[in-house]
């Protein structure tokens, strides 16, 4: 374990180097006409040899009768615990041995600084070099890939509620203060502040051990010191070599530790596992309670993420690589890639497979889909092997509103108190209260009331300022903070924000207000505010200059929720499907998103740093919206289900929390979806699988799903070797040799039926296993328009652990390119009913 050590120590050191170049001012931080390239090397990286060496004697104690039927562990969903062993850690130090010997060989006095060795889930590093030089190792015979790095970004209570998990999920597990416990989720985000309550271990007095199988360490450095992690947070690391050497990294403000100063990681971390019944108090005001998904599980942090550029490839696969590598149980992403990967499909990039063998190694993999919605094919999530998430609203909502004097009112969002009684105040617009009636060449700030000393305090006294909220405010160029700042400085009532009409698009969350004041987020609602406004003024004839103000209003206070009963419904931002195979579009046979979880207007703990949302800086807790937020959901979710079974491989996981979900809303109506940027509750539809894949999670049924749809490693590796094409790429990626392969994604045993190209007929198989007692089912297939299908058998008895069968045979019945939907349903006569969602795109007779 020498090497591997000695590797692991060396890589801060180099960050150090390269930081102090970028400090000296070099433009890229390298040479010029270098880049940073991740290699694959085509021998076994530690995690599929260990995995190999334990299937054969897997297979040849089965051979000599020591093991049953379900011991197989290409198709059962029992997997064994993974345990690091001092052999395979001696393997891991060869494999960078060799690496650096082949760096050396190729590159002979030439210069190259090499980033990462990756070496658990992947065999390869990532390393700086002209394309000279990459050619050079390209043409070597030990290199299976060599790629260009690529930049990525982030995707971004009372959610527990919602989700059913204090009557439900969480009494199964013993309570609030045992759900989750054992279960490590890792986190490759921002980082995290380890001083927040919602991470502490000194809550209780309960044990509370860090599970034995978890190995990974905590980065001691000067704002991350040490005793740092604890009981709760296991772990801390941070990625940064790539970012560094293009010379993209601020050490101030990104920090070269486990630190979140942007405070999207600390906001997601405790979405996942946070502490539960911790206060949220933001700007004065007490919110509730705040609590993680999975309250009781443990947290590691791989920060690869930073606030001003996002993050890049090369430190992602080395923190999903250390996350394998110390045992977490579950990884949850809220990145997705800036851009589509190219080349033969977008299964086929370092992030994905480097996930894939995560996969393999029994770890459940969760990531947003992005929030790049609501046009088709905005999918930034593609692999079956990863569990994809999409955002919805839950059913609480802050709003506030404005009372007009011509008696409408017009809804707002803002976490504030209201005017005083029922006095009505004058409203007045900043560019109308300038100082001695001028202008100046600032006057965008000023009508964004950023700068209270152009402003006439005499004649704001009193009565509710009126500002403009343009894209300004979305870029970071403004905040709502100045704005009450110069609100409080001029001694206004209270403030209103009216939308610029350029804002679209953007979910604009209750803001924390410590005056009263709200944010109008309709552009229509803004156009009818001002429409009163202006139609109010009185203005001397020759100057045309205001001298009277009428236009009167008061607010309406925001500080309590509302809960409406038209959620769950999935938002405008959200990536929807179908899944895009490869750059050409072509749709892939696999359905995304997997399912949709709460993503809108989240609570979150908030760094002490956090930087990334002006308005709540300085505050301990932040609402947020994204499917950054429904992720974590997913991965608390997750944990629950891991620590009730733990023996499910990442796919029997998944199953669970895909065939239990639910389609119809608190009114039991069908659950709806935002179809665009303004006014998206206008233009709103019934959802279908490509906006909400499965469904929306069911925490409670999730723990009781019956019947599991399993995947193996191996069923993805036949996938990928299906693809028309794709012997050469597969073997550069996993080191394995393609057999004759027609597998597409319809073919492996998801929990969905999704074909893109129905060509006459087609036979589709399904194998299930009861994780239940022993039950009787019926299967009801229910045939998207255009096409006849049927099952069989259409009945079963099903033991305990067994598994069955089930072949569908679809048949277009009309030349259709439109996408039409159904699902199959097996209901139990124990109380089980699983769903699948059945979707078909082009058909043809």
């Amino acid at each position: 374990m020498g090497v591997a050590r000695r590797e692991r120590w060396a890589v801060p050191l180099l960050w150090a180097a390269l930081l102090a170049v970028a400090l000296l001012g070099g433009a890229s931080g390298s040479e010029e006409g270098t880049a940073v390239y991740i290699v694959t090397m085509k021998q076994a990286p530690v995690s599929h040899k260990r995995l190999d060496l334990e299937r054969f004697r897997s297979s040849r104690v089965a051979a000599g009768g020591g093991g049953g039927a379900g011991d197989n562990p290409a198709t059962s969903i029992l997997r064994k615990p993974r345990h690091a062993s001092p052999k395979y850690m001696n393997y891991g130090s060869l494999l960078v041995r060799l690496q650096n010997s082949l760096l050396k060989k190729t590159l002979r006095g030439e210069h190259y600084t090499k980033l990462y060795s990756y070496h658990y889930l992947i065999n390869g590093f990532a390393v700086v070099l002209t394309p000279q030089q990459a050619e050079k190792l390209n043409r070597r015979k030990e290199v299976a890939n060599i790629i260009l790095d690529f930049s990525v970004r982030t995707a971004t209570t009372y959610t527990p509620e919602f989700l059913g998990l204090p009557e439900g999920a969480w009494v199964q597990d013993g309570g609030p203060q045992c759900a989750g416990q054992g279960v490590v989720v890792g986190l490759i985000d921002t980082g995290i502040d380890p001083n927040h309550p919602s991470f502490a271990d000194d809550l209780t007095t309960d044990n509370y051990p860090v599970p034995a199988h978890y190995s990974g360490n905590c980065e001691v450095t000067s704002d991350f010191p040490s005793g740092s992690c604890n009981r709760k947070l296991v772990g801390a690391r941070h990625f940064a070599a790539s970012a560094i050497t293009r010379g993209v990294f601020n050490a101030s403000q990104d920090l070269a530790s486990p630190s979140d100063s942007d405070g999207h990681g600390t906001h997601t971390a405790s979405i996942a596992a946070g502490n539960h019944g911790i206060p949220v108090i933001v700007a004065g005001h007490y919110f509730g309670d705040a609590s993680g998904m999975a309250p009781r599980a443990h947290i590691a942090v791989y920060k690869a993420l930073y606030k001003g550029f996002g993050g890049f490839a090369a430190d992602v696969v080395a923190a999903i690589d250390q996350a394998a590598e110390d045992n977490v149980d579950i990884i949850s992403l809220s990145i997705t890639p800036n851009r589509r990967p190219p080349g033969l499909a977008t299964f086929f990039n370092p992030i994905d497979m480097a996930l894939m063998s995560a996969v393999k190694d029994g770890i459940f993999v969760v990531q947003a889909a992005g929030n790049t919605g609501p046009s088709p094919k905005s999918m930034s999530s593609y692999s079956p092997w990863i569990f994809t998430v999409g955002a919805s609203a839950h059913d609480r909502e802050y709003n506030n509103y404005v009372v007009l004097g011509n008696n409408l009112t017009i809804s707002g969002v803002g976490l504030a108190p209201g005017t005083d009684g029922d006095s009505m105040y004058n409203l007045i617009a900043a560019p109308h209260a300038l100082q001695n009636y001028t202008t100046t060449p600032i006057e965008m700030s000023l009508g964004e009331c950023q700068d209270p000393s152009h402003l006439d305090k005499d004649l704001i006294r009193g009565k509710i300022l009126v500002c403009s909220y343009s894209i300004r405010f979305v870029l970071g160029l403004s905040s709502v903070k100045q704005a009450l700042d110069t609100a409080k400085n001029v001694s206004a009532a209270g403030i209103i924000f009216y939308l610029d009409p350029f804002v679209l698009g953007f979910q604009l969350n209750p803001t924390p207000m410590d005056i009263p004041g709200l944010i109008i987020p309709s552009s229509d609602d803004s156009k009818i505010f001002l429409s009163y406004y202006n139609d109010s003024l009185v203005r001397d004839g020759p100057s045309d200059r205001v001298v009277k103000f009428g236009a009167v209003a008061k607010i309406l206070g925001g500080l309590k929720p509302n809960y409406g009963s038209s959620a769950p419904k999935v938002m405008f931002y959200s990536a929807r499907g179908p899944d895009p195979e490869d750059n050409t579009l072509a749709n892939a046979d696999i359905l995304k998103p997997n399912v949709v979880a709460p993503g809108s207007s989240i609570w979150g703990a908030w760094s002490s740093r956090g930087l990334d949302s002006a308005e709540f800086t300085g505050e301990s807790f932040a609402m947020l919206s994204g499917t950054s937020m429904a992720a974590p959901h997913i991965a608390g979710l997750a944990a629950l289900i891991k620590q009730k079974f733990p023996s499910f491989s990442p796919a029997a996981i998944g199953s669970a929390l895909s065939t239990t979900t639910t389609l119809s809303d608190k009114q039991g109506n069908p659950i709806m979806s935002q179809r665009t940027y303004s006014n998206p509750d206008s233009t709103q539809t019934p959802a279908t699988p490509f906006d909400m894949g499965n469904g929306f999670a069911n925490a409670t049924a999730a723990l009781d799903p019956g019947l599991i749809f399993d995947c193996s490693y191996d069923d993805y590796l036949s996938f990928l070797c299906g693809i028309n094409g794709s012997a050469p790429v597969v073997a550069n990626y996993t080191g394995s040799s393609c057999r004759a392969s027609t597998m597409t994604g319809a073919d492996l045993n998801l929990p969905s039926i999704t074909i893109a190209v129905l060509n006459q007929s087609r036979t589709i198989t399904r194998t299930i296993t009861n994780v239940a007692s022993d039950e009787n089912y019926t299967v009801s297939c229910n045939a998207p328009y255009g096409v006849a299908a049927s099952a069989a058998p259409a009945q079963f008895f099903i033991p305990s652990g067994q598994k069955q069968l089930v072949t569908f045979v679809v048949n277009a019945t009309m030349t259709n390119s439109s996408a039409s939907f159904g699902d199959v349903e097996f209901y139990g006569d124990r109380g089980h009913r699983v769903v699948i969602p059945f979707t078909v795109m082009s058909k043809a007779v």
